[in-house]
C-alpha cells in the first residue's frame, strides 16, 4: 500500500525529516526495560517480544497495511498494496509448509492458525472489513499507527477492545451456526500438493490484479538508496511483504503458532472487566481453561500481548528515527464516532471470526486453512461497505 504523508506514516522518499533522536532513545529504552522485564518471565516471550518490535518497524518503514490498499483496489483500481500482500502469501505458504508437515521444530510442537470455514467466520470478517474502513486501520494498522503517534487511533484501540470482549459474550450462539469444520488443505490434500494448489491460486489472483489495475502513471522519481533508509525508511513494499513473510515464520517457529493480534484486546478487556467485579464464571467462553489461565496471568505472560505491545513499541521508535512522531490530541466528531464505530465492529468481528486480517487471513492462509479464504471473501464486500459510509463521517472514500 502506497503511503501519504501524514503524522503517522512514512513520508514519501526523497523528503528527509530530521530524526528525533530523543523520543527514539525513549522508545528503545522502553524496549530494553520491556525486554529485561519480559526475560526474567520467559526467554521465549523476550524473543517473541523482540520479533513483535521488528514487525511493528517493518509495518511503519514498508506502510505495509490491508485497509487502504483495499479500498484503492476497489474504487481506484490500484493493486501495489494488494499485489504486495499477494507475493507475502505465496512465500509464508511455502516458508510454513516444511515446519506444519513436521508438527515440531527444535522439539517444540507447532500448529497452524486453523478454525472452523462457515458462516460465522463470514460474518464476522464482513462486520471486520466496513469497521477497518470507518476506523481507518486493520488490526496490525491499529497498532502500528497508535505507535507513530494517532490519537484517534488510540480510541479505535479501546473501541476494538470493548468489540472483541462483546462478541466474547456470544461466542456460544455465532458457535451454532452451520460449517464445514476445520478444513486444512495440508492435512487433506498433503503438503507438497496444498502449496502447490495454493500458489496456483495465488498466481492467478496476481494475474487478475494485474488486468483489473489502471495503467500506471509515470514513477515518482526516487531518491538514492542509503543505508540510513534502513532506520529512516522508507521501505519498498516488496521488503515489506517479504519481511512479514519472515518475521510470521519466526513466531510460528518461536511460538509453536503464527502470528495473531487481537486475541490480545478482548484479552485486555476482559482484565479490566473482571477488575470491576465481572464474573469470568457467567460466560461459557470465559470458563474454558485456556481464557481461565489467561486471565489469571500477568499480561507479559500472554504471548500475543507481549508481541502487540512489542509491535507498538517498534512503530514508535521507528517513527520517531523518521522523523515522523507528532500526535495531536485535535480530532473532528466525525472522525471520532468512526473511529468509536469502527473499533466495535472490528473487535467484535475480529472475535467470532477467531481473528483479524492477520490472525485469520494471513496466517490462516499461510496455513492452508480454509477459513482464511473465506475471511478475505467477506471481507472485500464490508470493505466496500465500510468505504461507502466515510463520507457520512466527513471522510473520503
Amino acid at each position: 500500500m502506497s503511503a501519504t504523508p501524514s503524522a503517522s506514516s512514512p513520508v514519501a522518499a526523497g523528503a528527509a525529516p530530521a530524526p528525533q533522536v530523543s523520543l527514539a532513545l525513549i522508545g528503545v529504552g522502553a524496549a530494553v526495560a520491556l525486554a529485561f522485564q519480559v526475560a526474567s518471565r520467559s526467554p521465549r516471550l523476550s524473543i517473541l517480544f523482540l520479533i513483535g518490535l521488528l514487525c511493528g518497524a517493518t509495518l511503519y518503514h514498508a506502510a505495509f497495511g490491508f485497509t487502504r490498499a483495499y479500498r484503492r483496489l476497489l474504487f481506484e483500481r490500484e493493486t501495489s498494496g494488494v499485489k504486495a500482500q499477494v507475493v507475502m502469501l505465496a512465500v509464508a505458504s511455502v516458508l510454513f509448509a516444511p515446519i506444519l508437515a513436521a508438527g515440531s521444530f527444535l522439539g517444540q510442537p507447532v500448529a497452524g492458525a486453523g478454525a472452523p470455514a462457515g458462516w460465522q467466520v463470514a460474518i464476522g470478517a464482513f462486520l471486520f472489513g466496513a469497521g477497518m474502513q470507518l476506523a481507518g486501520g486493520c488490526g496490525s494498522g491499529t497498532l502500528y499507527t497508535v505507535g507513530g503517534g494517532s490519537a484517534r487511533m488510540v480510541i479505535a484501540l479501546v473501541a476494538f477492545c470493548v468489540g472483541g470482549f462483546w462478541a466474547s459474550l456470544h461466542m456460544e450462539v455465532w458457535q451454532q451456526l452451520p460449517d464445514l469444520g476445520t478444513v486444512v488443505f495440508g492435512d487433506a490434500l498433503g503438503w507438497p500438493g496444498a502449496v502447490a494448489l495454493q500458489l496456483g491460486v495465488l498466481a492467478l489472483v496476481y494475474a487478475l490484479l494485474r488486468r483489473w489495475e489502471r495503467p500506471a502513471e509515470p514513477a515518482t522519481p526516487v531518491a538514492p538508496w542509503r543505508w540510513t533508509r534502513i532506520f529512516t525508511g522508507p521501505w519498498p513494499l516488496l521488503a515489506g511483504a517479504l519481511l512479514l513473510a519472515l518475521l510470521n515464520l519466526a513466531t510460528l517457529a518461536v511460538a509453536g503458532h503464527p502470528w495473531s493480534i487481537t486475541w490480545a484486546f478482548t484479552l485486555w478487556a476482559a482484565k479490566v472487566a473482571t477488575a470491576v467485579g465481572w464474573d469470568p464464571s457467567a460466560s461459557a467462553f470465559w470458563d474454558g481453561e485456556f481464557q481461565r489461565s489467561a486471565l489469571e496471568a500477568p499480561v507479559l505472560e500472554d504471548v500475543t500481548s507481549v508481541m502487540d505491545v512489542g509491535i507498538v513499541l517498534g512503530a514508535f521508535v521507528a517513527a520517531a528515527l523518521a522523523g515522523r512522531f507528532s500526535p495531536t490530541a485535535r480530532i473532528r466528531p466525525g472522525a471520532l464516532v468512526s473511529a468509536i464505530l469502527g473499533g466495535l465492529l472490528m473487535g467484535y468481528g475480529a472475535r467470532i471470526a477467531f481473528g483479524c486480517n492477520i490472525g485469520a487471513f494471513f496466517s490462516g492462509v499461510a496455513s492452508t486453512s480454509l477459513h482464511g479464504w473465506i475471511w478475505i471473501a467477506a471481507a472485500l464486500p464490508g470493505t466496500w461497505v465500510g468505504a461507502r459510509l466515510r463520507p457520512r463521517f466527513g471522510m473520503s472514500i
